[in-house]
């Protein structure tokens, strides 16, 4: 016989932290008021919902003074940061009066303005208002979207989080620059074949994809298709005129039957792999900590030298 739950009193501004431990993206969601000026604000409460028919959903607090607007909008917009628009998060979590004044932004297809710049947007008509609580869930079929390269802007914690590195600034620093990738396949790891032994795939950058030095290009060649996520470690190795910064991502790939058929490919099961096989020591460690925490799910970033450094997490508490 089931026994009935009672329901408990959270410490609010606890339940407030513990939930700001899901790290999530940085988005403006904006409607069109009646009197035909545009309204919006910051929400890291988005989400998508179905594929088929396309829906997503942010949450707006009761006491919001845009509530009002978004209960009884037709239409509205969310667009997804990308990582350098801290400043538009922050014109849009403010009470400016003025916010579309300070943000370069375009209306769409319904009408609802959309940020130049985002990392992805989304055109909705309203699809359903949900009273939750203290907040309403507004729900949207989507009708137009769009995305681009840019890597999104994140938020965990207080703080806000930078997915990727520029490679600009790796440039600043005048070392040499090493950018690989650690790359899990369906079946494993992939690592590639060398005649000191078994390496990740990496070149002088990242990009652009038209030049064999870079790691897009490497992976091009070898009919690889990536999706890079975030950036595992960042460590310098030597010194002097011979230092060089090295950049790893971690991510996803795909591949066609005629990738895999490539000789220098190894997809490696990550139980099963060949330690003693790799040919750099600093890779080694760092794969190490990369089974470790892949298999408790709770990845950091590395920053440091080849031989000693930190992981830091995420985003730090404020």
């Amino acid at each position: 016989m089931s026994e009935s739950i009672s329901e408990q009193t959270f410490d609010s501004s606890e339940f407030r932290r513990a939930l700001g431990a899901f790290v999530t993206g940085v988005t403006v969601v904006t409607a069109v008021q009646p009197d035909g000026s545009p309204r919006g604000f910051t929400a890291n409460s988005f989400t998508s919902v179905s594929l088929d028919p396309p829906l997503i959903l942010v949450c707006i607090a009761k006491t919001a003074s845009s509530h009002g607007v978004f209960a009884a909008t037709d239409y509205f917009a969310v667009s997804v940061l990308a990582e350098d628009q801290k400043p538009v998060s922050g014109v849009f979590a403010s009470r400016s009066p003025d916010k579309f004044a300070q943000v370069a932004w375009r209306a769409r297809t319904t009408g609802a303005p959309v940020i130049d710049g985002a990392s992805a947007g989304f055109d909705c008509s309203t699809y359903q208002v949900v009273d939750a609580g203290d907040h309403i869930i507004l729900i949207g079929r989507v009708v137009d979207f769009f995305h681009s390269n840019a890597s999104p802007l994140g938020y965990c914690r207080g703080a806000y989080v930078n997915f990727s590195l520029s490679q600009e600034a790796l440039a600043a620093t005048g070392a040499r620059t090493q950018v690989g990738a650690i790359l899990e396949h369906r079946d494993g790891l992939l690592l590639l074949e060398t005649k000191d032994g078994l390496q990740l795939p990496s070149g002088i950058k990242l990009e652009p994809e038209t030049d064999a030095g870079s790691l897009r290009g490497v992976l091009r060649k070898l009919g690889l298709s990536a999706h890079l996520d975030f950036i595992f470690a960042v460590f310098e190795s030597g010194s002097g005129p011979s230092a060089s910064v090295h950049v790893y991502y971690r991510g996803r790939v795909g591949s066609s039957a005629a990738a895999m058929m490539d000789r220098t490919i190894r997809i490696v099961p990550l139980p099963q792999i060949p330690w003693d096989e790799l040919c750099d020591d600093a890779v080694r460690a760092m794969l190490q900590r990369y089974v470790r925490e892949r298999s408790e799910d709770a990845f950091g970033i590395y920053v440091g030298d080849s031989e000693a450094g930190t992981v830091q997490t995420l985003a730090q508490s404020r």
